[in-house]
């Protein structure tokens, strides 16, 4: 059910209705009405910032829509979908330096420069988000010890202000590292330069290994990625006792100039095509559908014994070549892959823990939402490196993604098990990610970013955005508000 908000009286007769639109989160566990624009130029934003500020309506800026939180909502407001700003405006396959307005996608990125050699220095999970989404989260990859976040490879880029004046940052600039990771709430960035990776293969080096318990998952985690170019992990949530945490490893390592005979032919763009069917017989299509009746419990439990099964049999130190398509990109193999979690959707609760306590931070993670019947239905582990930015999630040691479904009948005990998380977090010293989230709440930001950072950014903000013009349901909910919830597609729920 499309949440209720009561539009504001000076829209009303100013913005056409057609303009409304329902607008969902990636995880279809949050929705929201909104005066959708798409514009084409930057001309065309500076006007929608005027149209905000006379009728005042609160604006923010939307990518792909990708982010599993509502970082890209703004219910009862004006968003600004970037899409159609995709353009490249410059691309220099001598030195991999590419120019891009901020609605070209990770996809797009690859596409133009991967038979000239480069490839993205850092991607997420998937390829559809925007280069101005990415940036206003600063992600994160498979790489992040090795490469740290997307926001380091970019040279130079252009940002708008709600007053209409555009002004050019480098990485010399403190601002830089400001606008990077500000949730679009200081300005939008209108153009970026960006550094690619040299590649001599379109195939990746892979090794697959699984561990019996997390303390082996994450040795061999922190041993890959200081040995390989990307390493991240596989962990079944729902395994107890003394298989908790156990998982499978997959690292993988960029191919010298020598290794790759026919690197012409795995550039190409067909070589990293990902196949539409399953077995060359089911229409990947459907499979979201096909899996909706085993994601439950049960079914995720046998799914996941079958799958550490095989990796420590058939998959264990297992090596092959992979496409850096298939490699990166797991979340893209199965098209809308999260309809499988029903009317509810899902949230992902990703934290960052520190390593010297990230263990035991984990094992109780994990054993608590097996205690309160709430296990996650896909654990991913990643290694990590601090950065600069302003509004980091970063730290020295591990994060810990968990997929969990969103139902009428579990949303008090999700609340209540999401509450006791954050507080294991918070007490080994970690941090949160705002791509991935619904539920912090005000009192938890301050906590993990610290009064210095928070009177940094809001400092920023009233001297960027005076009149408060760009907000988001996530700046309202982590910045503004002094509730939380947890949303779903039937219900609202306040603390």
């Amino acid at each position: 059910m499309l949440r209720s908000y009561a539009m504001p009286p000076s829209l009303n007769g100013h913005v056409p209705l057609d303009r409304l639109t329902k607008l969902e989160n990636f995880g279809h566990s949050l929705d929201g009405a909104a005066y959708v624009y798409r514009p084409t130029h930057t001309e065309q934003i500076a006007e929608l910032f005027a149209l905000a500020r006379a009728h005042g309506a609160s604006l923010t800026f939307r990518g792909a829509g990708r982010s599993y939180g509502d970082a890209a909502l703004n219910a009862g407001g004006i968003v600004v979908d970037l899409r159609r700003m995709n353009r490249v405006l410059d691309w220099n396959p001598e030195t991999g330096v590419i120019m891009v307005e901020p609605g070209v996608t990770i996809e797009q990125l690859w596409r133009h420069t991967l038979e000239d050699g480069w490839w993205p220095p850092v991607v997420p999970g998937t390829m559809f988000p925007t280069v101005g989404g990415v940036l206003g989260v600063n992600i994160h990859g498979k790489n992040n010890r090795q490469a740290g976040t997307f926001g380091e490879h970019v040279l130079r880029f252009t940002f708008m202000k709600p007053d209409g004046e555009e002004i050019e940052c480098t990485p010399d600039d403190e601002l830089f590292y400001a606008i990077i990771s500000s949730l679009g709430m200081l300005g939008v960035i209108t153009r970026v330069t960006l550094q690619m990776k040299r590649i001599h293969s379109g195939n990746l080096a892979v090794t697959a290994r699984a561990e019996p318990d997390l303390r082996g998952m994450l040795d061999a985690t922190d041993c890959g990625a200081h040995e390989n170019d990307y390493i991240v992990g596989w962990i079944d949530c729902l395994k107890g006792g003394t298989g908790l945490g156990r998982g499978q490893m997959h690292a993988g390592d960029y191919l010298p100039p020598e290794a790759d005979p026919a690197p012409a032919r795995s550039l190409s763009i067909d070589h990293q095509t990902l196949p539409d069917t399953l077995f060359g017989l089911i229409p990947k299509s459907l499979l979201h559908q096909l899996m909706r009746p085993a994601l439950n419990n049960w079914g995720v439990r046998a799914v996941n014994t079958a799958k550490y099964a095989a990796s420590r049999t058939l998959g264990q130190d297992k090596h092959y070549l992979q496409s850096h398509v298939a490699f990166n990109f797991l979340l893209d193999y199965v098209p809308n892959w999260e309809r499988a979690y029903g009317a509810g959707g899902l949230i992902q609760y990703q934290c960052f823990v520190p390593k010297e306590t990230a263990h035991d931070a984990f094992a109780e993670i994990l054993r608590r939402g097996q205690r309160h019947g709430l296990p996650n239905y896909l654990g991913v582990l990643k290694r990590h490196r601090p950065d600069r930015f302003l509004l980091s999630h970063a730290v020295d040691g591990y994060s810990l993604a968990q997929d969990y479904r969103v139902t009428r009948y579990n949303h008090a005990r999700l609340e209540k098990l999401i509450h006791e998380l954050d507080e294991i977090v918070l007490e080994a010293g970690g941090r949160f990610y705002f791509a991935k989230d619904s539920t912090l709440r005000p009192e938890i930001v301050r906590r993990f970013l610290g009064d210095a950072t928070l009177e940094n950014f809001q400092s920023l903000k009233a001297e960027l955005d005076p009149e408060n013009l760009l907000e988001s349901d996530l700046y309202r909910r982590c910045f503004k508000d002094s509730s939380t919830r947890i949303i779903t597609n039937e219900h609202e729920f306040y603390s």
